[in-house]
C-alpha cells in the first residue's frame, strides 16, 4: 500500500469532518417511506410551473404525488426488493457510506490543502501518479469494507498489491477511488468505480498475498456486481446486480441515494463518440477511417455524430449510458480490473457492450492487477461497426503529459 501521512484538517476554524466509520445498517425488511419536497421548493407552485410548460395542471400535481412514493438503494437490494442478500446488503450500505464521504471531501472548499499534509511514496510505472485526493478517498473506502465485515480482499489502483481484510469475508472487491482526480482543481466531474466478486474459497489454503491476488484477478464474468459513483452537479451511485443497470441519485436533505433511473436501456445506437480527437494522428487508420465516417453521416447511421468529450471515464460513460453512442480510449491506458471490467458489466446489463477494439472485456482474463488495455464502451450497433474497422487499436504512444 502507499505510505502517507493524512491530516484532513487545514488551517480554518471550519474544516470538515471526516467519518471513516460507517452505521451499522438495519437490513430488515424496508417500511414503505413517503418524500416531501425538500425546504427550498416547499413554497413552489405547481400550477405555474405547469403553466409555463404548456402541461395541464391536475396531471403535473398527479405526477407529482406519484413521485413522492420513492425507493432508496438499500430499500431496492433489500428484502422488500430484489433481495440480493444480507451480506451483500451490508456490503453495498457500507460502499454507499464510503461515495457519501468521498463527494463530501470532493466538493470540499478544503480539499486543495490536503496536498500540503499527504507525503506520497515513489509510484511503480504500471500505475499513475496519486494524488492526494486519491490516496484520501481510497482510504475511506477500505475503511469501509473494513468495518463491513464482508471483504475478505480490496484491490485498488491506489495499491501496489491487494490488501487482505479478513479470511471469513464472502466478497472481494475491486476499486478506482477516484478516477479523473486531475480535474477536480477545475471542477470537472469526477467517479468512483468498483466491483465485487464472490471470494474463491478454493485458493482458502494458499498463502495470503497469493490468494489475494488471485482473488482479484477474476474474469469479469464472474461479477456479481459493479457499479460507479459520478460526483458532479447531482452525485449519482450507477450500479447492477446481474439484473439490468439502475442508477440512484443522492438527495442531500435525507442521505439517501433515491432510485431515479430504473432500468436504463442504452439506446442500440446513439449519434455521439467521445475521445480526445488531439491524438487523431497517434491512431491506426482503421479508427481514423471510422471516425471520419461518422463525423460525415457516412457509416451505418446516415446522421452526423458529433463529439463530446470530458476526459473523465465515469462522466463521458454516463453520458454514452444515458444517450448512446461510442466512448473510448483506444490506447492501452485504462486498466482491465479496475475499470474496464465492472463498466462493462454495467454496460452489458444496459444492453450495451464493452470491447476492446477486437473482443467481448469480460471474455478476457486479467493476468496482471494494473494490467492496462483499450477500451470501448457504448451501445452495440456502435461498438459493432467501430470493430468492422479492423485496425483500431493505438499502439503508437509516445506518452502524454496532459
Amino acid at each position: 500500500m502507499l505510505s502517507s501521512t493524512i491530516s484532513l484538517k487545514p488551517n480554518s476554524n471550519f474544516s470538515p469532518r471526516i467519518h471513516l466509520f460507517p452505521p451499522k445498517f438495519d437490513i430488515a425488511q424496508p417500511k414503505s417511506r413517503m418524500a416531501s419536497l425538500p425546504s427550498f421548493l416547499g413554497g413552489l407552485n405547481l400550477s405555474r410551473v405547469a403553466a409555463n410548460m404548456g402541461v395541464d395542471a391536475s396531471s403535473a400535481a398527479a405526477s407529482s404525488d406519484q413521485s413522492s412514493e420513492f425507493c432508496t438503494l438499500m430499500e431496492y437490494v433489500g428484502k422488500g426488493g430484489i433481495d440480493v442478500g444480507d451480506g451483500l446488503v451490508v456490503l453495498l450500505g457500507h460502499l454507499e457510506y464510503a461515495s457519501k464521504k468521498i463527494a463530501a471531501l470532493v466538493a470540499s472548499p478544503f480539499n486543495s490543502s490536503l496536498g500540503k499534509n499527504v507525503t506520497i511514496a515513489s509510484t511503480p510505472s504500471e500505475r499513475d501518479e496519486p494524488k492526494p485526493l486519491d490516496i484520501v478517498s481510497n482510504e475511506i473506502i477500505l475503511s469501509a469494507l473494513r468495518h463491513s465485515g464482508k471483504v475478505s480482499v480490496m484491490a485498488s489502483e491506489e495499491d501496489d498489491l491487494p490488501v487482505w481484510i479478513n479470511d471469513d469475508g464472502p466478497y472481494v472487491v475491486v476499486t478506482d477511488p477516484l478516477d479523473g482526480s486531475r480535474n477536480i482543481d477545475a471542477s470537472i466531474p469526477t467517479g468512483t468505480i468498483f466491483g465485487v466478486y464472490k471470494r474463491l474459497v478454493e485458493l482458502d489454503h494458499l498463502p495470503v498475498e497469493e490468494k489475494a491476488i488471485l482473488n482479484s484477478l477474476q474474469s469479469g464474468t464472474r461479477l456479481v456486481a459493479a457499479g460507479y459513483v459520478l460526483y458532479s452537479s447531482a452525485t449519482i451511485l450507477c450500479a447492477s446486480f446481474g439484473s439490468g443497470t439502475h442508477a440512484f441519485t443522492l438527495d442531500h436533505s435525507t442521505g439517501d441515494f433515491i432510485l431515479t433511473h430504473p432500468n436504463i436501456k442504452i439506446p442500440p445506437r446513439g449519434q455521439i463518440y467521445s475521445v480526445n480527437d488531439a491524438r487523431y494522428f497517434d491512431w491506426p487508420q482503421g479508427l481514423r477511417q471510422y471516425i471520419d465516417t461518422i463525423r460525415q453521416g457516412k457509416g451505418k447511421y446516415p446522421k452526423k455524430y458529433s463529439a463530446r468529450y470530458i476526459c473523465s471515464l465515469v462522466a463521458d460513460f454516463h453520458r454514452t449510458l444515458l444517450y448512446g453512442g461510442v466512448a473510448m480510449n483506444p490506447r492501452d491506458h485504462l486498466r482491465l480490473v479496475y475499470e474496464a471490467n465492472p463498466l462493462s458489466f454495467i454496460a452489458e446489463q444496459a444492453g450495451g457492450k464493452g470491447s476492446d477494439g477486437k473482443s467481448r472485456i469480460l471474455s478476457l482474463q486479467p493476468v496482471k492487477l494494473h494490467q492496462r488495455l483499450p477500451l470501448f464502451l457504448g451501445s452495440p450497433e456502435d461498438i459493432d461497426e467501430l470493430e468492422s474497422y479492423g485496425d483500431v487499436q493505438q499502439k503508437v504512444n509516445p506518452g502524454y503529459e496532459v
